[in-house]
């Protein structure tokens, strides 16, 4: 276990792939003197049990811009971390149920592709040559993004974990924040299962716990943590479904991993609050029909694991980012509404800028907490 100190220069809470790109990019700026606090094991929340999508293909102007400058990292950073992340780009294909959603995902493309992404409608046949096992006859339309997939987020997180420690970053593992010491508007500390630690920065990372954290800050956020579930099948040959096969109405992510095996999920009815991460059965069995009417070759075939994890909603989908109205150094990078995975990229260096005194290179103001009491709400359509 690491040595323990008594003192940073900034505190970070929570080990999950935003709480190790952060860390990295503020040791990158030279805040060398950092602390990520986790209260269990690396990448043992929500991080570790994602479906490690990564798009552009957004349906806001925001979001899109994340969603193609995270794209742009990922595709370096193997290079840039020293590590292997397993980055696999097959594409995403968004398939459109309804006039309604089909018109929703071609206006999306006209904005993506006026924001540099190269998007594009498919037709049914070009969408059945890139995804040969699809079936999507009730389909009224196809879009593609060709840069889109997916990495794996154990390998991407331990990746920034390695390279932060590199530059002399401090993990203290099994240690859980109990409290945020604030004196006269100013963080001043922090309290854990294992002592207190003087900073005069702390940042909320927690993911599925960020509202609690929040609160010990005297902060109130109107983020909540829903359990999302999903399987994976035995590995079959590969070509099936390369691209990542998503639709909103229709409620499903899909995707063959390059190994031959098939994960997906979708969205839960209601907002399950399950911090334990149980399974069940109905969602087993609602998951499992989906595959097999979007592809029929999987009948025969076997789910191999079922595991869920947290996704962290906030009432517009889009995450949180900034520093907290009257308590100087409390910082938050939360509320990612299942896509802090494919963001880390991004908002790691992003919160590292504004933490370190300059100016964010994407403007991320418009994501402050405070929106949501002005009625400034950034609504995202493409979210399952």
């Amino acid at each position: 276990m690491a040595e323990w100190k008594k003192s940073a220069d900034a505190v970070i809470i929570g080990s999950g792939v935003q709480g190790c790109s952060l860390a990295y990019n503020l040791a990158k700026l030279g805040i060398k003197d950092v602390v990520v606090l986790e209260k269990d094991s690396l990448c043992s929340g929500s991080s570790g049990r994602c479906g490690a999508g990564i798009r552009a293909q957004w349906g806001t102007e925001m979001n899109c811009r994340l969603g193609l400058a995270c794209l742009e990292n990922f595709e370096n950073l193997e290079e840039e971390l020293g590590m292997k992340i397993d980055l696999h780009q097959g594409g995403y294909i968004m398939i459109a149920y309804g006039d309604k959603e089909y018109q929703q995902l071609k206006q999306s493309v006209g904005l993506q592709n006026r924001m540099g992404i190269a998007s594009r409608e498919l037709s049914r046949e070009e969408a059945c040559e890139i995804a040969p096992g699809l079936w999507a006859e009730d389909a009224a339309g196809f879009f593609y993004h060709d840069r889109d997939g997916h990495a794996d987020p154990f390998l991407t997180t331990y990746a920034y974990h390695e390279a932060a420690k590199r530059l002399g970053v401090t993990f203290l593992k099994f240690t859980e924040c109990t409290g945020i010491k604030v004196d006269k508007g100013r963080v001043a500390g922090v309290e854990t299962t294992r002592g207190e630690i003087d900073t005069p920065v702390v940042v909320n990372c927690a993911g599925g716990y960020a509202q609690q954290v929040a609160k010990m800050a005297g902060i109130e956020l109107p983020n909540y943590s829903e359990r999302h579930q999903i399987i994976v099948t035995e590995p079959v040959e590969y070509g099936l479904c390369p691209p990542m096969l998503m639709s909103f109405t229709g409620n499903f992510y899909i995707q063959q991993r390059p190994n031959g095996s098939i994960i997906g999920g979708c969205s839960p009815e209601g907002h399950p609050d399950d911090m334990a991460n149980g399974n069940t059965w109905e969602f087993l069995e609602k998951m499992s029909r989906k595959f097999t009417r979007l592809l029929p070759a999987t009948r025969e075939v076997r789910v191999v694991r079922q595991w869920s994890g947290q996704y962290n909603m906030t009432p517009d989908k889009q995450p949180i980012l900034g520093e907290a109205d009257g308590i100087k150094g409390f910082y938050l990078s939360v509320g990612y509404s299942g896509h802090g995975f494919m963001f880390a990229t991004i908002t790691g260096p992003l919160m590292a800028e504004l933490i370190n005194g300059q100016e964010p290179s994407i403007p991320i103001e418009m994501l402050h907490y405070r929106r949501f009491a002005k009625g400034e709400l950034i609504l995202e359509p493409a979210v399952v």
